[in-house]
């Protein structure tokens, strides 16, 4: 298992915009995930841990690129129709197998190889759409105006033999499978998925389902935790409801440590005399709070427990969502090997009137209308409370707010960070 330095988390300043932070992260994390053969059908969703190179041209022939007639251009009479015979056909998948000669048309399919000429000069380059002519007893006519060339597919027109289809750190969508196998790929070297351990920790959780004693909770975080791993592709084990005792909180981190490559909680972690986990990782490893001028959020922890990092979120359910998919997320990708890490925004009118303090950046939820006019808008949910979680099943994602802004008001164009492209 691949590990990290000894605490390459450490930031001794004080509050550290969202932009440096993210940029320490991916400065001091690499790839922890080993490497793999993974065969082709089973790779989507999967990190390349390697570049794939073509061992072919695609497409691997010239080819017609409708169903029609080959004919070679100089055959064709500039301004009127032309007549030829035809008397062969080339289905997709059967060369020809012989010379096409010359003053004659060869009917042709989609796909199909265009043939060579007599004594290896060039054969027929140009191909008609069947629409287009007309057909009467073996004899084509050919109306004037094609171009040389047209509706031909050169070999090597979409890949060329020896080009980089698929760069190391891109995690593979269906698209990326598909152009894998256009060049005869079986298998890709990936990396396995990130093993990812999550607990809860506090004598006052109790799992759903439960009967609640006086001042008890249910226990959202972790598994709303563990529903964001698994969107990210990670293994992840469920460790449960720890008691608040040190013995148990630091036996199950330093064994979980052994075979996992992250462990994260939520909340827990502060300097109160029942929140042991501090003390534990502490103990066991290294412990760094990063304050980030941000909202909602409080100080999230990064650590190691030996050489396996430690993710600490807040107790809050919307601040641990929030900072699990801006600061988490991202060092989660670069652990697991992705190379890109950053989620796209998207820029939309506020339909709302705001404030903030400048000097942090904040995050609202929102969800988009669309107006008349075909414009989107964002309508922000009426509280903004970080413990509102369904704030966030209201929203369609994130309007992220820079430390510049001070108020937002309707019609003022913000950055929209939907949700579709955070939880995947």
């Amino acid at each position: 298992m691949a590990q990290l330095s000894d605490d390459c988390f450490a930031f001794g300043g004080e509050l550290m915009t969202t932009a440096e932070a993210l940029a320490r992260l991916t400065d001091t994390a690499r790839a922890v995930a080993e490497p793999e053969a993974r065969a082709l059908a089973k790779a989507h969703g999967r990190i390349l841990a390697r570049d794939v190179l073509s061992e072919h041209d695609v497409p691997p022939h010239d080819n017609a690129a409708v169903d029609g007639w080959a004919v070679y251009f100089d055959d064709l009479k500039p301004d009127q129709d032309t007549s030829l015979p035809w008397s062969e056909r080339i289905p997709a998948g059967q060369p020809l197998g012989h010379a096409a000669p010359r003053g004659a048309a060869l009917r042709i399919f989609t796909g199909a190889p265009m043939p060579g000429g007599e004594d290896g000069a060039p054969g027929p380059e140009t191909v008609l759409m069947q629409e287009d002519c007309r057909e009467e007893n073996g004899v084509v006519t050919i109306p004037p105006g094609i171009k040389r060339g047209a509706n031909r597919r050169f070999a090597g027109e979409d890949i060329k033999r020896g080009a980089t289809i698929l760069s190391a750190g891109r995690r593979l969508k269906p698209q990326d499978i598909g152009l894998a196998a256009s060049v005869g790929r079986t298998t890709l070297k990936v990396y396995k998925p990130l093993r990812v351990a999550v607990f809860s920790s506090g004598d006052e959780v109790f799992e759903p389902g439960e009967t609640l004693p006086p001042g008890g909770i249910y226990d959202a975080n972790r598994l709303m935790i563990i529903a964001l791993l698994e969107a990210l592709g990670c293994d992840v084990n469920d460790l449960g409801i720890l008691p608040d005792r040190l013995d148990a909180v630091e036996g199950a981190l330093d064994t979980a440590s052994k075979t996992h490559d992250v462990l994260i909680t939520s909340g827990g972690v502060s300097t109160g005399e029942e929140d042991h986990i501090k003390t534990a990782v502490e103990t066991l490893g290294h412990l760094n709070f990063w304050r980030l001028a941000i909202r909602p959020g409080r100080p999230i922890a990064l650590g190691q427990v030996g050489h396996v990092p430690f993710v600490g979120l807040p107790g809050n359910p919307v601040a641990v969502m929030v900072t699990f998919l801006r600061f988490a997320r991202p060092l989660l990708l670069r652990l697991a090997g992705a190379a890109d890490i950053e989620p796209r925004s998207f820029q939309v009118q506020a339909d709302f009137e705001y404030k903030k303090k400048t000097g942090r950046r904040e995050w609202l939820r929102a969800r988009l209308h669309t107006l008349d006019d075909g414009s989107v808008k964002a309508e922000k949910y009426r509280h903004d409370g970080a413990g509102i979680l369904s704030s966030a099943v209201f929203a369609d994602g994130l309007i992220e707010l820079g430390e510049d802004v001070s108020a937002v008001t309707p019609g003022m164009t913000v950055d929209f960070l939907p949700f579709n492209e955070l939880m995947r």
